[in-house]
């Protein structure tokens, strides 16, 4: 199996039980190892009182993304502290996109950068995760070969 394989195969494992994700309506729009994009369309129910997306909803896209890229080495990874700063609002109906990346990986500690855009290209937010790896895989090993 090829790293890419094993991204993705982590990826449509971890989307098919995660709830939260798809009952925003986020997709999955690239997976590799290390990296993940996350697509949300902001809808009426997540607008705040200015009528622009409500932070949380940001963040929320923002920490999938990252968890997407930071579980595609088929070892249970969690957060451990995550941060955001919000830099342009995101509006209405807008599609947003949430591009995580590897910074660092080094024994059970990681750090990925995500980056989410509206759908002009202007950066609405940028986030920074830093991961911890726990016990356990989201495929038993012996089906790597497979």
């Amino acid at each position: 199996m090829t790293p890419q394989d094993r991204a993705r195969k982590c990826a449509e494992l971890m989307f098919s039980r995660d709830t939260a994700s798809a009952g925003l309506g986020m997709q999955i729009t690239h997976i590799a190892p290390g990296a993940a994009t996350l697509t949300m369309r902001v809808g009426p129910a997540m607008l705040n009182g200015h009528g622009i997306c409500h932070g949380g909803f940001i963040f929320t896209l923002a920490d999938s993304a990252f968890a997407f890229a930071c579980n595609s080495y088929n070892q249970n990874t969690v957060a451990q502290q995550n941060q955001i700063t919000y830099l342009a609002p995101g509006r209405a109906a807008e599609l947003l996109k949430a591009t995580a990346v590897e910074t660092s990986r080094s024994g059970r500690s990681g750090i990925y950068d995500v980056t989410v855009t509206g759908e002009d290209g202007r950066v609405v937010a940028l986030f920074r995760g830093l991961s911890r790896s726990i016990k356990g895989q989201h495929f038993p090993e012996e089906d790597l070969e497979t």
